[in-house]
């Protein structure tokens, strides 16, 4: 039998959630296993409470569990040379490159560059953005993992690897469901900027993509559906901010309604304006002689707006947090940024 003192990260989810965490290595159907023959329990005042995998937990709360010993933490936590595994230790490690566009005690939204991916990839576990948000915070005293038994900071939003802007992360448990529910409630309002091919007519200057959108998976790309049978609605506004007539080019601002992938990749390129830089969703071979090697894509801009019923993230209501002005906006003149129309 070992013991677990259930800390402020870990109150309000239920024991199946924090099990899962906390044994990470052990099968799921195993897990399952333990639950049903009540291998945790609750010690309270020298009394044992049997609890089922639905009970929630309690800041303060002593768990007992009657597990085997392999599947703890500190049994699994270091690969065969001793060392901590890279994966879920690089931060430790890591010399934190970071760019903060807003930090309070409760979160941090990074303003992250293009081409570097927000969490392990296939090809990537080290320099990701959480990494280097994890190795920040540690650095400042804000993360103390060996206090934590499954809580770490996390990313409540992600943006593609050759997407530029901003990215919030929770620094505690309580900030992570408070967001995560305004992104789910659609309670921010997130813009982005893109430079795309092509000029817009008089009567397109400000308008809404409507369609419905499929995946393929074996490629990572997106299509457009007939309808909701085959597809998800995607919804998508923009305003054009800016033109440059020698390269038919246009700066717009963008609004999604929706967050289907590649959404703004896929719709811009089937109305005729594909994104400058993008190989995937169009031939980018010119553009690459220019040095757009990817698509000229910012998450610019996010604007919170929570309503009474968020306890810690109330205070958030009405803050605007923008990014750096994205380098392929300096081909446009810029000041349309500040006073162009809103989508």
């Amino acid at each position: 039998m070992r013991t677990v003192s259930v800390g402020p990260n870990d109150a309000g989810q239920t024991l199946r959630k924090f099990m899962g965490k906390y044994f990470s290595s052990m099968p799921e159907s195993l897990l399952h296993k333990y639950i049903r023959k009540n291998c945790a329990v609750r010690l309270t005042n020298g009394k044992k409470e049997k609890l089922s995998g639905d009970a929630l937990l309690n800041e303060g709360d002593v768990l007992a569990f009657y597990i085997s010993d392999e599947f703890f933490p500190e049994s699994r936590g270091k690969a065969a040379s001793g060392q901590p595994e890279i994966g879920r230790d690089a931060f430790r490690t890591l010399e934190p490159r970071l760019s903060v566009a807003y930090e309070d005690g409760n979160i941090l939204i990074a303003d992250k560059p293009s081409g570097l991916v927000v969490h392990d990839s296939a090809d990537e576990s080290y320099n990701t953005l959480i990494n280097h948000i994890l190795a920040y915070l540690y650095r400042k005293g804000e993360y103390r993992p060996d206090e934590e038994n499954v809580f770490s900071p996390a990313l409540c939003n992600r943006i593609d690897r050759n997407t530029e802007g901003l990215v919030i992360a929770a620094k505690n448990a309580r900030a992570l469901a408070e967001m995560n529910r305004m992104i789910k409630e659609r309670m921010i309002d997130k813009r982005y900027l893109a430079a795309v091919h092509g000029l817009f007519g008089p009567d397109e200057k400000k308008g809404e993509y409507r369609s419905y959108l499929r995946k393929d998976a074996s490629t990572n790309t997106v299509f457009t559906a007939e309808g909701p049978e085959e597809g998800k609605l995607a919804v998508t506004r923009y305003a054009v901010l800016d033109e440059d007539r020698e390269s038919e080019l246009s700066l717009v601002e963008i609004r999604l309604m929706t967050g289907r992938t590649h959404q703004i990749r896929a719709q811009f390129a089937s109305h005729g304006h594909p994104l400058l830089g993008d190989g995937k969703y169009a031939v980018n071979k010119e553009d690459r002689k220019q040095g757009f090697r990817s698509q000229a894509l910012c998450a610019y801009r996010l604007e919170f707006r929570p309503d009474s019923s968020f306890e810690l993230l109330s205070y958030l209501s009405g803050k605007s947090v923008l990014s750096h002005v994205p380098d392929f906006a300096s081909r446009f003149d810029g000041c349309a940024l500040a006073s162009g129309s809103r989508p």
